[in-house]
Formats: structure tokens, C-alpha cells, sequence
């Protein structure tokens, strides 16, 4: 059993190692992230995107190729409503409005499901003409940016802290998609999504079950709609078109099968938070006029690849069984976790505070300034306590995805590919280590 979830999650790998990646980069490229003030921007920022994501993901498991396209205007269409009826003084309490935001985000998507039931009209047809049919409806009621959100959610887009309404509203929205996971209804969901005909021979009310998920994928698209207003404080009726690509490649990034059946708000909001590092990382560069089109640029690049690996999953997940998802994000978030400590912590020691472009990555990278080759000093890249942690690290990793591989293949007739390869990079590495003597070791010179 223990094997069958980790190859059912064998998807989420890519994510992982994605996030890890791009959060060191961008930890390093901009400092400033690991303060309460940037994680607090981070998460407002990036919060729309994960509303929507979320509810893409909805969507997208149960099946039928259901990309609902029209998740960007939609989220502006209840911004623009929710900021001109505040406006006008309509709603002043939060209860109200968010009673209007998930009403509305609600009764868009419950049309849209009656539209694929009971006219039998192909989804992305029906998403295509929501996204056209929305995004000149916010034309219509917002011609241009302006107005002002209500008054009590001013103060949640100031990210200053990082506990907010806004992070709130994420935690809430991913625990209970975690607890409807626990349900009938999401096993009947799965169930449709891998195969309808299947699952209505089955019993399963697949009407109804489609009806829910699009309800749930409302409750989302608002949430994210409310977390926009709350960043920009006013409505904005332009910014669909871009919250759409946006979401539905970080869908793709996050490991979801646009087919049904599998997927979750784990790599869902990995996708999302991936997303939105890559535009930091990118505006760290500062490409001036044409930053817009490189982040357009970067995220198709992401969403062609991403689908090619999709594709990869099934062969890769043969190979890298032995890998536990959940091991390989402990291991990668611990690796991040010091870098971004190390970053924070990097103007409490050495003398002065460190920065990227005058000193080398090392400098970002250990707790001690190493001395330099040819310079003053001992001659060593690492202290012997950060030298012993780091063998022990290495030999803890080594040792386990040894064990791992050994157990893999302990009833198979032939030795993997991998065993190949580990025993001929030893056998090679013993006769290096014979013949050839190396002129440096790790804590020093070679004498």
C-alpha cells in the first residue's frame, strides 16, 4: 500500500524539486524576501493565484478535459461588482460581501455545469464563451481601474506582517479541501474523473457530483477575487486574460492530469507559489520594457515543458519508486530552509553585511567566511565543523538511497539501471583513488 501512494504521487517530484530550486534562487537574488515584510508581501501577492489555481484543479479532476478558461475574468468579474457596489455604499460589512462574492462565483459556475449537462456542449466551448462574454462584461460595468475595495479590507493588502486575513483565507480554503478529500463525494469525484462512463454504471451520480464540483470551484474563484481586491484595494476589469494563463500553467506545473482523476491542492499550490517565485526571480534581473514579455515568455516556455514531463511521469515513476515524495520535500526543505536562514541571519556576523554582486555565492552560503585559496589563512573551503556536518549529510543521503535501491530491487532478477550505474561510478572512484593523487583535499591544502 505504502508503495501504491507514493507511485500515485510520484507526479508531485517534479513540483518539488521545481520550488526548491527557485526558492533558493530567489532567496539569494533578493534577500528581502526572508523578512516578515517579504513573506507578508509574498503571500498577498500570491494568494489570487492560488485561489485560482484551486479551483482549476477542481475542475480539471473531475474530468472531461474541463480547463474552465474563463477562471481569470471571472475572478475580475466579481472584483469590479464587489468594488462598485462598495462604492456605491452597497456593502460595508464583511459578511455581505462575502456573501456576494461567493454567490456569485458560485451561480457563474453552476450555469456552466447545467450548460454541460443538460446541453451536452463541450466544456472548453463553454469556457471559451465565458472568458470572451466576461471580460467585456467588466468593460462594461468597470470602463477603466478605479473605485475602492470596502473599507475593512484595506489594511489586508499593506503586507507588512506576515499573518493576515489573506493567509487565512489560504490556510482555511487548502484544510478544508483536505478535509472534503476525506469524503464520499471526492472519491466519487476521482472516480468520475478517471473514467464517467465507468463510474455511472457504478452508481455514482455523476451529475450531481459535476454540479459540486463546479460549486466548490466558485467558492474558490471568489476567494481568490476577494484576496485581489484586498491587494489592490479597487477593481480591475484588464487583469483576467493574464490570471488565466497564469493559473492554468501553474495547474499544469503542479503535476494535475488535465485528463481527470488526479491531482490536489499539494501541487496545486506548488505550481502556484513556483509561478510566482519565477516572476520574482525574473524581476530581480530587471529586463526594463520588455520584463512583461520575458515573464510571458518563461511561463509558456514552463507550460510546454511542464506538459512533456506530465507525459514522462508514468516512465519516470518506474525508476524513482524507491523516492518518496514526502522524503525528497523533507530533504529539499531542510537544504532551503538553511539557505534562507543563512540569508537572514547573513548581517549579524562577519563584520558586514553581505551582498550578491560584490562577494562570491560561498559567502551567502556558510555561517563563517571560508579563507580563500592563495590568500590569508588556512587555505580551507570549510570550517571542520561545517566539513563534518556536510559528510555526514552526504553519507546519511547516500546511505539511504542505497537502502532504498537494494529494497527495490531485492526480488527482481536483474540488477536496475541505477545499481549499474552506482557500482561503475565505485568501481571508478577506486581506481581514481589509486592511481591518482589529488593535489587538494576538502579541509585544506594537499601537502
Amino acid at each position: 500500500m505504502a508503495k501504491s501512494s507514493s507511485s500515485s504521487n510520484a507526479y508531485l517530484l517534479v513540483p518539488i524539486a521545481l520550488i526548491a530550486v527557485l526558492l533558493s534562487t530567489a532567496v539569494i537574488r533578493g534577500p528581502s524576501l526572508v523578512t516578515p515584510a517579504g513573506i507578508g508581501s509574498a503571500i498577498i501577492v500570491a494568494a489570487p493565484l492560488i485561489m485560482a489555481t484551486y479551483a482549476l484543479m477542481v475542475l480539471a479532476v473531475a474530468g472531461r478535459g474541463t480547463v474552465d478558461l474563463a477562471v481569470g475574468p471571472l475572478l475580475a468579474f466579481i472584483n469590479v461588482v464587489v468594488v462598485k457596489l462598495s462604492t456605491a455604499g452597497y456593502l460595508a460589512s464583511p459578511i455581505a460581501t462575502f456573501i456576494v462574492a461567493i454567490g456569485l462565483g458560485m451561480a457563474y459556475q453552476l450555469l456552466f455545469a447545467l450548460i454541460i449537462i443538460f446541453v451536452r456542449v463541450q466544456p472548453i466551448i463553454v469556457a471559451l464563451s465565458g472568458f470572451l462574454a466576461l471580460t467585456g462584461i467588466n468593460l462594461v460595468i468597470l470602463p477603466r481601474p478605479g473605485g475602492s475595495a470596502p473599507e475593512f479590507m484595506m489594511s489586508w493588502g499593506s503586507g507588512t506582517s506576515i499573518f493576515s486575513p489573506v493567509l487565512l483565507i489560504i490556510v482555511l480554503a487548502t484544510a478544508g479541501w483536505y478535509l472534503f478529500t476525506a469524503t464520499t463525494f471526492y472519491s466519487n469525484l476521482k472516480m468520475m474523473g478517471y473514467d464517467e462512463r465507468a463510474a455511472w454504471t457504478s452508481g455514482v451520480k455523476t451529475d450531481i457530483v459535476r454540479i459540486g464540483a463546479h460549486l466548490i470551484a466558485g467558492i474558490y474563484v471568489a476567494l481568490g477575487a476577494l484576496c485581489y481586491t484586498a491587494l489592490i484595494s479597487s477593481g480591475d476589469p484588464t487583469q483576467g486574460q493574464n490570471m488565466t494563463l497564469t493559473a492554468v500553467t501553474a495547474l499544469v506545473l503542479g503535476g494535475v492530469a488535465l485528463s481527470g482523476g488526479r491531482g490536489g491542492a499539494t501541487g496545486a499550490l506548488m505550481g502556484a507559489v513556483s509561478l510566482w517565485l519565477i516572476g520574482y526571480v525574473l524581476a530581480t534581473f530587471n529586463f526594463g520594457a520588455i520584463q512583461a514579455f520575458m515573464t510571458q515568455m518563461v511561463y509558456g516556455i514552463i507550460l510546454v515543458l511542464s506538459l512533456l514531463l506530465t507525459l514522462l511521469v508514468p516512465v519516470i515513476s518506474r525508476y524513482v519508486s524507491f523516492i518518496s515524495p514526502w522524503s525528497a520535500f523533507l530533504v529539499l526543505g531542510l537544504v532551503v530552509l538553511g539557505i534562507m536562514l543563512h540569508v537572514a541571519t547573513s548581517g549579524t556576523y562577519g563584520g558586514t553585511e553581505h551582498q550578491l554582486v560584490s562577494g562570491a555565492l560561498t559567502d551567502r552560503y556558510f555561517l563563517i567566511p571560508p579563507a580563500r585559496f592563495g590568500g590569508s589563512g588556512t587555505g580551507q573551503f570549510f570550517n571542520s565543523v561545517q566539513g563534518i556536518a556536510l559528510l555526514v549529510g552526504l553519507a546519511a543521503i547516500v546511505f539511504v538511497a542505497t537502502a532504498r535501491l537494494i529494497n527495490a530491487d531485492a526480488g527482481a532478477r536483474r540488477m536496475s539501471l541505477f545499481l549499474y550505474v552506482v557500482v561503475a561510478v565505485l568501481i571508478v572512484a577506486l581506481f581514481a583513488a589509486a592511481i591518482i593523487q589529488p593535489e587538494f583535499h576538502l579541509f585544506g591544502r594537499g601537502s
